[in-house]
């Protein structure tokens, strides 16, 4: 049996290369895998090998190659190691923190089973949903609150439909790109707007009352924070979810932020507890455990969220388009096909 895996052998170039079949130890599972998606954000900065891909990651470290990537999953318990209780060859899981690879092993508390009837595709967006989960969390949206989402990409995306299902009112989207803001409009949002345009914070402001309670900044790019912050309310939230990669942001932040009391907060998905869940503060697992109860239930769903599905021989090709920059799609690997 082979494990075919994702790897980015060098600068820009992603290929297929077997890896040793892995085993699963004390208190963990193997999977074998039928949907992963690609993140693009995380994946793209991987991929060209960003100096700034992680938190972790210090001015002038050397980014080495080759590096792996690819961390939300579907699949089918394929083995289980001792110990393991909650979970049995044959069921089918989401699962996070896995890499775009043919079988996987992760810890217990890393996999979800999956509700009757839920497909491989729309539960392989579990842990990816974790992210903006958190960040609104940690806003304490209220319902009735108005929530500006500041760009379009697969995190956005998720943000605007999670905004709706905790019943944020209006739903503001800014980003640049025509089709993302159309498309914002079909997926729940009630504005969408090109956060470009020299009225945007005007803008934002009409149809808020004055300006977004809450603001999901999505995008990573000082500018964007910036035109975010003209948009946002006296005494608003502002959830940092989108990585920056880089600290030269060049903001006013005595007349936006201090003078205006508005709370910037860290929304890194690692910014988070490991188990014990409070109010705007919950564990990784319980997050997901709960985007999978929302999608049982009919409240959430993920139905054709998926925009572009490839057999795993396409790789190369996809990730070639990545590394170009410039809008990307939804894009999940079949790993059966």
């Amino acid at each position: 049996m082979t494990n075919p895996n994702i790897i980015f052998t060098a600068p820009n170039v992603a290929e297929v290369i077997d890896k040793p079949m892995p085993e699963p130890g004390p208190g963990q599972i193997l999977i074998r895998t039928a949907r992963t998606c690609i993140s693009s954000g995380t994946e793209r900065a991987n991929l060209i090998g960003d100096p700034m891909i992680g938190t972790n990651v210090k001015d002038g470290d050397p980014v080495v190659f080759p590096r792996q990537a690819g961390y939300s999953s579907s699949g089918t318990v394929e083995a289980v190691g001792e110990g393991v209780k909650s979970l049995k060859p044959g069921d089918r899981v989401a699962a996070g923190w896995t890499k775009h690879a043919a079988f996987n092993v992760v810890t217990e508390r890393r996999a979800y089973l999956l509700p009757e009837g839920l497909s491989f595709e729309e539960s392989a967006w579990t842990h990816i949903a974790t992210f903006p989960m958190a960040a609104l969390r940690k806003c304490h949206l209220e319902f009735g609150e108005s929530v500006l989402v500041m760009g379009q990409g697969v995190l956005g995306q998720i943000a605007v439909k999670l905004a709706r299902v905790a019943g944020a009112a209006p739903i503001i989207v800014g980003d640049p790109v025509a089709a993302k803001r159309e498309a914002a409009l079909a997926l729940g949002a009630d504005f969408a707007f090109d956060p470009s345009a020299p009225d945007f914070g005007e803008r934002v402001k009409a149809v808020t009352d004055g300006g977004a309670k809450v603001v999901v900044e999505v995008t990573g790019v000082d500018k964007a924070l910036d035109n975010a912050l003209d948009a946002t309310a006296r005494f608003g939230r502002v959830a940092l979810l989108g990585c920056t990669r880089h600290s030269n942001f060049a903001i006013d932040y005595y007349r936006k932020v201090h003078g205006r009391g508005v709370t910037l907060i860290g929304a890194h998905t690692m910014a988070r507890p490991s188990f014990d869940s409070s109010s705007g503060w919950w564990c990784e697992r319980d997050d997901g455990l709960a985007f999978l109860r929302l999608l049982s239930l009919g409240r959430l769903s993920m139905a054709g969220f998926t925009q572009e599905v490839h057999p795993v021989s396409d790789a190369p090709a996809v990730y070639t388009r990545l590394a170009a920059g410039g809008p990307f799609p939804a894009v999940q690997f079949d790993w059966r096909s």
